[in-house]
Protein backbone atom coordinates (compact mmCIF):
# COMPACT_ATOMS: atom_id res chain seq x y z
CA UNK A 1 0.00 0.00 0.00
CA UNK A 2 1.15 3.05 -1.39
CA UNK A 3 0.01 6.81 -2.05
CA UNK A 4 1.50 7.84 -5.42
CA UNK A 5 1.55 11.81 -6.46
CA UNK A 6 0.07 12.47 -9.94
CA UNK A 7 1.20 15.12 -12.24
CA UNK A 8 -0.69 14.39 -15.11
CA UNK A 9 -3.85 15.64 -14.11
CA UNK A 10 -7.04 15.43 -16.45
CA UNK A 11 -7.41 18.47 -17.65
CA UNK A 12 -11.25 18.77 -17.51
CA UNK A 13 -11.41 16.47 -14.62
CA UNK A 14 -14.43 18.54 -13.45
CA UNK A 15 -16.35 18.20 -16.61
CA UNK A 16 -15.55 14.25 -16.61
CA UNK A 17 -16.88 14.46 -12.49
CA UNK A 18 -19.82 16.36 -14.33
CA UNK A 19 -20.91 13.88 -17.08
CA UNK A 20 -20.98 10.85 -14.69
CA UNK A 21 -23.60 13.15 -13.00
CA UNK A 22 -20.96 14.18 -9.90
CA UNK A 23 -21.39 17.52 -8.64
CA UNK A 24 -20.32 17.47 -5.61
CA UNK A 25 -16.59 17.80 -5.63
CA UNK A 26 -15.93 20.66 -3.56
CA UNK A 27 -17.73 21.48 -0.67
CA UNK A 28 -17.71 25.08 1.77
CA UNK A 29 -14.96 26.01 -0.98
CA UNK A 30 -12.60 23.11 -0.14
CA UNK A 31 -11.64 20.08 -2.98
CA UNK A 32 -13.46 16.77 -1.53
CA UNK A 33 -12.67 14.61 -5.01
CA UNK A 34 -8.84 14.65 -4.94
CA UNK A 35 -7.00 13.05 -7.79
CA UNK A 36 -3.45 15.25 -7.13
CA UNK A 37 -2.93 11.19 -5.83
CA UNK A 38 -4.03 7.77 -5.54
CA UNK A 39 -3.74 4.87 -3.13
CA UNK A 40 -2.09 1.85 -4.69
CA UNK A 41 -2.64 -1.82 -3.11
CA UNK A 42 -1.10 -5.15 -4.05
CA UNK A 43 -3.59 -8.05 -5.15
CA UNK A 44 -2.64 -9.72 -2.10
CA UNK A 45 -3.60 -6.72 -0.20
CA UNK A 46 -6.86 -6.47 -1.55
CA UNK A 47 -7.55 -10.15 -0.98
CA UNK A 48 -6.61 -9.37 2.93
CA UNK A 49 -9.36 -6.55 2.97
CA UNK A 50 -11.97 -8.38 0.60
CA UNK A 51 -11.87 -11.58 3.53
CA UNK A 52 -11.76 -8.70 6.59
CA UNK A 53 -14.76 -7.09 4.61
CA UNK A 54 -16.72 -10.41 4.74
CA UNK A 55 -15.74 -11.85 8.17
CA UNK A 56 -16.32 -8.82 10.45
CA UNK A 57 -19.93 -8.66 8.38
CA UNK A 58 -20.06 -12.16 9.49
CA UNK A 59 -19.37 -11.19 12.78
CA UNK A 60 -22.18 -8.29 12.81
CA UNK A 61 -24.75 -10.90 11.96
CA UNK A 62 -24.29 -12.97 14.62
CA UNK A 63 -24.08 -10.36 16.97
CA UNK A 64 -27.55 -9.16 15.66
CA UNK A 65 -28.39 -12.96 16.26
CA UNK A 66 -27.54 -12.82 19.74
CA UNK A 67 -29.10 -8.69 20.42
CA UNK A 68 -32.12 -10.97 19.24
CA UNK A 69 -32.37 -14.15 21.39
CA UNK A 70 -30.84 -12.60 24.56
CA UNK A 71 -32.92 -8.93 24.27
CA UNK A 72 -30.10 -6.90 24.63
CA UNK A 73 -31.60 -3.88 23.28
CA UNK A 74 -31.15 -2.06 26.24
CA UNK A 75 -27.42 -1.96 25.95
CA UNK A 76 -28.21 -0.27 22.68
CA UNK A 77 -29.87 2.61 23.47
CA UNK A 78 -32.63 1.05 21.59
CA UNK A 79 -36.22 2.34 22.84
CA UNK A 80 -38.81 -0.52 24.43
CA UNK A 81 -40.95 0.11 21.63
CA UNK A 82 -38.92 -0.30 19.01
CA UNK A 83 -38.23 -4.06 20.96
CA UNK A 84 -40.64 -6.34 18.52
CA UNK A 85 -40.11 -4.51 15.75
CA UNK A 86 -36.99 -4.46 15.25
CA UNK A 87 -37.09 -8.43 16.17
CA UNK A 88 -39.72 -8.94 13.43
CA UNK A 89 -37.71 -7.30 11.10
CA UNK A 90 -34.69 -9.92 12.02
CA UNK A 91 -36.91 -12.88 11.93
CA UNK A 92 -38.63 -11.69 8.91
CA UNK A 93 -34.78 -11.54 7.17
CA UNK A 94 -35.72 -8.29 5.58
CA UNK A 95 -32.79 -7.48 2.85
CA UNK A 96 -30.03 -5.07 3.61
CA UNK A 97 -28.71 -3.48 0.31
CA UNK A 98 -25.14 -2.30 2.05
CA UNK A 99 -22.98 -0.61 4.68
CA UNK A 100 -19.46 0.45 5.36
CA UNK A 101 -16.76 -0.42 7.37
CA UNK A 102 -14.34 2.22 8.05
CA UNK A 103 -10.49 -0.01 8.44
CA UNK A 104 -7.54 1.07 9.75
CA UNK A 105 -4.48 -0.18 7.32
CA UNK A 106 -1.77 0.41 6.34
CA UNK A 107 -0.52 -2.10 3.78
CA UNK A 108 1.02 -4.72 7.19
CA UNK A 109 -0.63 -6.82 9.22
CA UNK A 110 -4.76 -7.01 9.51
CA UNK A 111 -7.22 -4.32 8.92
CA UNK A 112 -8.62 -3.01 12.06
CA UNK A 113 -12.37 -1.98 12.23
CA UNK A 114 -13.12 1.13 13.75
CA UNK A 115 -16.76 1.29 12.69
CA UNK A 116 -19.28 0.40 11.01
CA UNK A 117 -21.81 2.75 8.60
CA UNK A 118 -24.60 0.25 8.71
CA UNK A 119 -27.25 2.24 8.01
CA UNK A 120 -26.90 5.93 5.71
CA UNK A 121 -23.36 5.01 4.59
CA UNK A 122 -22.02 8.12 2.50
CA UNK A 123 -19.42 8.34 -0.19
CA UNK A 124 -20.85 5.75 -2.26
CA UNK A 125 -21.02 7.18 -5.62
CA UNK A 126 -17.75 8.39 -5.49
CA UNK A 127 -16.56 5.12 -4.80
CA UNK A 128 -18.83 3.12 -7.18
CA UNK A 129 -18.95 5.22 -9.90
CA UNK A 130 -16.56 8.16 -10.23
CA UNK A 131 -13.32 6.46 -9.41
CA UNK A 132 -13.89 3.85 -11.96
CA UNK A 133 -13.88 6.33 -14.46
CA UNK A 134 -11.30 7.96 -12.97
CA UNK A 135 -9.39 4.58 -13.51
CA UNK A 136 -10.64 4.35 -17.13
CA UNK A 137 -9.26 7.86 -18.04
CA UNK A 138 -5.91 7.54 -15.73
CA UNK A 139 -4.95 4.37 -15.98
CA UNK A 140 -7.13 1.88 -18.40
CA UNK A 141 -4.90 -1.24 -18.08
CA UNK A 142 -4.93 -1.51 -14.22
CA UNK A 143 -7.42 -2.77 -11.57
CA UNK A 144 -9.58 -1.22 -8.83
CA UNK A 145 -11.29 -3.26 -5.87
CA UNK A 146 -14.58 -2.14 -6.80
CA UNK A 147 -17.67 -4.22 -7.72
CA UNK A 148 -19.85 -2.00 -6.07
CA UNK A 149 -22.33 -1.21 -9.16
CA UNK A 150 -22.52 -4.79 -10.33
CA UNK A 151 -23.22 -6.31 -6.72
CA UNK A 152 -25.56 -3.01 -6.11
CA UNK A 153 -27.64 -4.18 -9.11
CA UNK A 154 -27.54 -7.96 -8.33
CA UNK A 155 -28.88 -7.04 -4.69
CA UNK A 156 -31.49 -5.27 -6.40
CA UNK A 157 -32.69 -7.62 -8.49
CA UNK A 158 -33.01 -10.10 -6.15
CA UNK A 159 -33.56 -9.44 -2.81
CA UNK A 160 -35.19 -6.12 -2.69
CA UNK A 161 -37.45 -6.73 -6.09
CA UNK A 162 -38.98 -10.24 -4.74
CA UNK A 163 -39.49 -8.03 -1.34
CA UNK A 164 -41.41 -5.60 -2.94
CA UNK A 165 -42.84 -7.50 -5.76
CA UNK A 166 -45.21 -5.79 -7.92
CA UNK A 167 -45.31 -3.10 -5.28
CA UNK A 168 -43.43 0.71 -6.02
CA UNK A 169 -40.56 1.65 -4.38
CA UNK A 170 -40.28 5.26 -3.24
CA UNK A 171 -36.76 6.57 -2.52
CA UNK A 172 -35.75 9.15 -0.10
CA UNK A 173 -33.98 11.77 1.69
CA UNK A 174 -33.98 15.31 3.28
CA UNK A 175 -34.41 18.18 0.78
CA UNK A 176 -31.47 21.03 0.10
CA UNK A 177 -28.34 17.91 0.41
CA UNK A 178 -27.02 17.35 -2.75
CA UNK A 179 -24.76 14.29 -1.50
CA UNK A 180 -27.84 12.45 -0.27
CA UNK A 181 -30.00 13.43 -3.55
CA UNK A 182 -27.17 12.02 -5.74
CA UNK A 183 -26.82 9.15 -3.61
CA UNK A 184 -30.61 8.16 -3.19
CA UNK A 185 -31.47 8.86 -7.28
CA UNK A 186 -27.93 6.88 -7.99
CA UNK A 187 -29.52 3.71 -6.01
CA UNK A 188 -32.90 4.75 -7.21
CA UNK A 189 -31.50 4.24 -11.11
CA UNK A 190 -30.03 0.68 -10.30
CA UNK A 191 -33.78 -0.07 -8.50
CA UNK A 192 -35.60 1.02 -12.47
CA UNK A 193 -32.44 -1.08 -14.00
CA UNK A 194 -33.38 -4.06 -11.93
CA UNK A 195 -36.83 -3.98 -12.94
CA UNK A 196 -38.94 -2.51 -9.89
CA UNK A 197 -41.12 0.48 -10.14
CA UNK A 198 -39.97 3.32 -8.31
CA UNK A 199 -40.87 7.33 -7.46
CA UNK A 200 -39.18 9.59 -5.08
CA UNK A 201 -40.07 11.76 -2.25
CA UNK A 202 -38.52 13.88 0.04
CA UNK A 203 -38.55 12.62 3.66
CA UNK A 204 -39.85 15.58 4.65
CA UNK A 205 -43.09 15.32 2.15
CA UNK A 206 -44.08 11.81 3.33
CA UNK A 207 -47.84 12.29 5.11
CA UNK A 208 -49.87 9.84 7.65
CA UNK A 209 -53.69 9.07 6.47
CA UNK A 210 -55.34 9.07 9.88
CA UNK A 211 -58.29 7.08 8.18
CA UNK A 212 -56.18 4.29 6.09
CA UNK A 213 -53.86 4.09 8.77
CA UNK A 214 -50.66 4.45 6.03
CA UNK A 215 -48.37 6.09 5.08
CA UNK A 216 -48.65 8.22 2.01
CA UNK A 217 -47.25 10.62 -0.90
CA UNK A 218 -48.11 13.91 -1.80
CA UNK A 219 -50.79 12.51 -4.32
CA UNK A 220 -52.01 10.54 -0.90
CA UNK A 221 -50.67 7.30 -2.69
CA UNK A 222 -50.01 4.55 -0.49
CA UNK A 223 -46.03 3.82 0.70
CA UNK A 224 -45.56 0.45 1.18
CA UNK A 225 -42.00 0.29 0.26
CA UNK A 226 -39.05 3.03 0.48
CA UNK A 227 -35.43 3.27 0.69
CA UNK A 228 -34.65 6.14 3.27
CA UNK A 229 -31.77 7.51 3.30
CA UNK A 230 -32.08 9.07 7.13
CA UNK A 231 -30.61 6.95 10.02
CA UNK A 232 -33.25 5.18 11.97
CA UNK A 233 -31.96 6.84 15.28
CA UNK A 234 -33.61 10.16 14.00
CA UNK A 235 -36.64 8.34 12.76
CA UNK A 236 -37.31 6.92 16.16
CA UNK A 237 -37.50 10.28 18.12
CA UNK A 238 -39.89 11.39 15.03
CA UNK A 239 -43.85 12.48 16.28
CA UNK A 240 -44.58 10.24 13.30
CA UNK A 241 -42.68 7.00 14.49
CA UNK A 242 -45.23 5.14 16.86
CA UNK A 243 -47.12 4.70 12.90
CA UNK A 244 -44.53 2.69 11.76
CA UNK A 245 -45.21 0.13 14.44
CA UNK A 246 -48.48 -0.24 13.07
CA UNK A 247 -48.23 0.36 9.45
CA UNK A 248 -47.58 -2.08 6.77
CA UNK A 249 -44.38 0.61 5.71
CA UNK A 250 -41.06 -1.62 5.07
CA UNK A 251 -37.62 0.19 4.88
CA UNK A 252 -34.81 0.02 3.43
CA UNK A 253 -32.18 -0.57 5.48
CA UNK A 254 -34.80 -2.79 7.26
CA UNK A 255 -35.00 -2.33 10.91
CA UNK A 256 -32.70 -4.83 12.42
CA UNK A 257 -29.98 -2.41 11.09
CA UNK A 258 -30.80 -0.21 14.20
CA UNK A 259 -28.70 -2.79 16.02
CA UNK A 260 -25.21 -2.18 13.53
CA UNK A 261 -26.30 1.54 13.19
CA UNK A 262 -24.40 1.89 17.13
CA UNK A 263 -21.19 2.06 18.09
CA UNK A 264 -22.27 0.60 21.22
CA UNK A 265 -21.40 -2.95 18.97
CA UNK A 266 -17.81 -2.44 18.83
CA UNK A 267 -17.44 -3.41 22.75
CA UNK A 268 -20.67 -5.89 21.94
CA UNK A 269 -17.87 -7.72 19.33
CA UNK A 270 -14.99 -7.77 21.40
CA UNK A 271 -17.11 -9.26 24.31
CA UNK A 272 -18.08 -12.14 22.04
CA UNK A 273 -15.02 -12.17 19.55
CA UNK A 274 -11.74 -11.22 22.08
CA UNK A 275 -8.82 -10.48 20.61
CA UNK A 276 -9.62 -11.02 17.00
CA UNK A 277 -7.15 -9.80 15.09
CA UNK A 278 -9.83 -7.50 12.79
CA UNK A 279 -11.37 -5.63 16.15
CA UNK A 280 -9.90 -2.84 18.34
CA UNK A 281 -10.29 -3.41 21.83
CA UNK A 282 -13.19 -1.65 23.00
CA UNK A 283 -15.55 -1.23 26.15
CA UNK A 284 -18.37 0.43 27.72
CA UNK A 285 -16.21 2.32 30.05
CA UNK A 286 -13.15 3.96 30.43
CA UNK A 287 -10.61 1.75 30.94
CA UNK A 288 -8.04 1.19 33.09
CA UNK A 289 -4.89 1.03 31.09
CA UNK A 290 -1.67 3.24 30.09
CA UNK A 291 -2.94 2.83 26.28
CA UNK A 292 -4.84 5.88 24.53
CA UNK A 293 -8.15 5.37 24.23
CA UNK A 294 -10.69 7.37 22.13
CA UNK A 295 -14.46 8.10 23.13
CA UNK A 296 -17.17 7.96 20.92
CA UNK A 297 -20.64 8.43 21.25
CA UNK A 298 -23.28 5.96 20.04
CA UNK A 299 -24.81 7.57 17.96
CA UNK A 300 -22.11 10.36 15.77
CA UNK A 301 -21.06 10.43 12.22
CA UNK A 302 -17.66 12.20 10.27
CA UNK A 303 -16.01 12.39 13.53
CA UNK A 304 -18.23 14.22 15.61
CA UNK A 305 -17.65 14.42 19.56
CA UNK A 306 -14.90 11.65 19.03
CA UNK A 307 -12.35 12.76 22.01
CA UNK A 308 -8.44 10.79 23.31
CA UNK A 309 -7.31 11.32 26.26
CA UNK A 310 -8.63 11.82 29.85
CA UNK A 311 -12.41 12.31 29.97
CA UNK A 312 -15.04 13.37 32.76
CA UNK A 313 -17.87 10.40 32.50
CA UNK A 314 -21.21 12.80 32.70
CA UNK A 315 -24.37 10.97 34.09
CA UNK A 316 -26.22 9.40 31.40
CA UNK A 317 -23.77 9.57 28.60
CA UNK A 318 -23.87 6.85 26.07
CA UNK A 319 -20.55 6.47 25.10
CA UNK A 320 -17.58 3.04 23.97
CA UNK A 321 -14.26 3.74 24.99
CA UNK A 322 -11.94 1.85 22.00
CA UNK A 323 -8.29 1.49 21.78
CA UNK A 324 -6.98 4.38 19.83
CA UNK A 325 -5.08 3.66 16.75
CA UNK A 326 -3.84 6.53 14.54
CA UNK A 327 -3.78 6.15 10.84
CA UNK A 328 -1.05 5.24 8.82
CA UNK A 329 0.91 8.90 7.69
CA UNK A 330 1.16 9.34 4.25
CA UNK A 331 3.82 12.03 4.54
CA UNK A 332 1.33 14.31 6.68
CA UNK A 333 -2.39 12.52 4.58
CA UNK A 334 -3.89 10.22 6.80
CA UNK A 335 -6.41 7.41 5.48
CA UNK A 336 -9.11 5.57 6.41
CA UNK A 337 -10.49 3.01 4.10
CA UNK A 338 -14.38 2.73 3.54
CA UNK A 339 -14.73 -0.80 2.63
CA UNK A 340 -18.29 -1.43 0.83
CA UNK A 341 -20.21 -4.94 1.78
CA UNK A 342 -23.16 -4.73 -0.60
CA UNK A 343 -26.16 -7.65 0.35
CA UNK A 344 -23.40 -10.07 2.13
CA UNK A 345 -20.49 -9.63 0.13
CA UNK A 346 -17.71 -7.41 -0.24
CA UNK A 347 -17.85 -5.27 -2.86
CA UNK A 348 -14.81 -2.60 -3.19
CA UNK A 349 -13.31 0.33 -0.97
CA UNK A 350 -13.17 3.48 -1.23
CA UNK A 351 -10.44 5.93 0.30
CA UNK A 352 -11.38 9.04 2.59
CA UNK A 353 -7.82 10.97 3.58
CA UNK A 354 -6.93 14.18 5.69
CA UNK A 355 -4.63 15.90 7.33
CA UNK A 356 -5.23 15.00 10.69
CA UNK A 357 -6.11 11.51 11.77
CA UNK A 358 -9.61 12.26 12.75
CA UNK A 359 -12.13 11.78 9.16
CA UNK A 360 -14.45 14.19 8.95
CA UNK A 361 -17.27 15.18 6.58
CA UNK A 362 -15.30 17.51 4.46
CA UNK A 363 -12.22 14.93 4.34
CA UNK A 364 -11.22 14.35 0.75
CA UNK A 365 -12.12 11.01 -1.47
CA UNK A 366 -9.18 9.91 -2.95
CA UNK A 367 -9.08 7.31 -5.57
CA UNK A 368 -6.94 3.83 -5.35
CA UNK A 369 -6.28 1.29 -7.86
CA UNK A 370 -3.98 -2.03 -7.73
CA UNK A 371 -1.95 -4.26 -10.29
CA UNK A 372 -1.98 -7.73 -10.62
Amino acid sequence: MKRSPVSNIRKNWKARLEEVGFHFYEMEGKPYWDESAYYEFTSDEVDRLEAATEELYRMCLDLVDRVVREQLYERLAIPAAFHRYVENSWERREPSIYGRFDLWYDGNGEPKLLEFNADTPTALFEASIVQYYWLQDYAPKEDQFNSIHEKLLDVFQTGIRSAVGGDVLYFSCVKDTLEDLTTTEYLRDLAIQAGIETDHIYIDDVGWDLAARQFVDLQDRPINFMFKLYPWEWIITESFSNQLLTSTLSLFEPSWKMILSNKAILPLLWEMYPNHPNLLPSFFEPPNSDRTFVEKPFFSREGENVRTGTWFVRKGKRAIYQEYKELPDFEGNYPVIGSWIIGDRAGGIGMREDTTPITNNLSRFVPHLFRI
